[in-house]
């Protein structure tokens, strides 16, 4: 960075500090471990052994659900473009409200999942965590304070998630917010009428800002981990889906 501002500072008009992309990772911590798994499903579910169909069915029931609420949102489920999906999915943010899901892309990605090793002969299995190829679906968002994001989700055991934000996105909303005038070129703003206040603004930003934001999207895309009564028996997505505090 110090010789690219060495040989571009005179065209340089201002300068700002801020964050780029932050990555957010949601477990279910329980859900880590195949014992507490089992355990789990022994509990709330009445299910003993936890057998490669049950796995498979609780998969299936998230895949129908992001169908049911595609229609109700009015979000097509899309198949991943090969060219970049922020180009792909330009036309679907442009006419969309603060809080909207705009579409769902559906693609095959890595993931930490739990699988059944066994037989169903002798309907004996044991639990473990492996690396596997699987479908999982990126739900885009328009954030009413964050704007332009998404959120990954995995219909697999342990139910894996990425909330991914952009501090830009942040910044733009907030300086809408204050009617100061700038322009954004993707991740860069290449003109702005008070860059202190600017830079003022992305200091602001606070761990519950993201927090708040990651919480708030992930309560909303786990729908099998509310409760639906005694039968089911589904633990509530807010005590025990809380996203890593790590971010990079």
């Amino acid at each position: 960075m110090n010789a690219f501002y060495e040989h571009h500072k005179d065209s340089i008009q201002f300068g700002y500090r801020c964050f780029d992309r932050l990555l957010l990772n949601g477990l279910i911590q329980p859900f880590q471990q195949p014992e507490r798994v089992i355990g789990f499903f022994n509990t709330y579910r009445h299910v003993y052994p936890v057998s490669r169909d049950v796995l498979r069915e609780i998969a299936e029931q998230f895949q129908n659900w992001v169908v049911n609420r595609s229609q109700k949102w009015g979000a097509p489920i899309l198949e991943a473009p090969e060219d970049r999906r922020d180009k792909f999915l330009d036309p679907y943010f442009r006419k969309a409200q603060q809080n909207q899901i705009v579409a769902i892309i559906k693609a095959r990605e890595p993931a930490r999942i739990m699988i059944a090793i066994g037989n169903k002969k002798d309907n004996r299995w044991h639990l473990q965590i492996a690396q596997r190829w699987v479908v999982q679906y990126n739900f885009y968002v328009n954030d009413e304070h964050w704007g332009r994001m998404f959120v990954r989700m995995c219909p697999y055991l342990p139910f894996s998630a990425r909330v991914c934000l952009n501090q830009h996105s942040w910044l733009a909303a907030r300086m809408r917010e204050e009617d100061l005038n700038f322009q954004q070129c993707t991740n860069a703003f290449l003109k702005c009428c008070n860059p202190t206040r600017l830079q003022e603004l992305a200091d602001s930003l606070t761990a519950r800002d993201v927090l708040n934001c990651g919480q708030k999207w992930l309560a909303a895309f786990t729908p099998l981990l509310h409760r639906k009564g005694a039968q089911t028996g589904w633990l509530s997505a807010s005590t025990i889906f809380r996203p890593d505090r790590t971010l990079r």
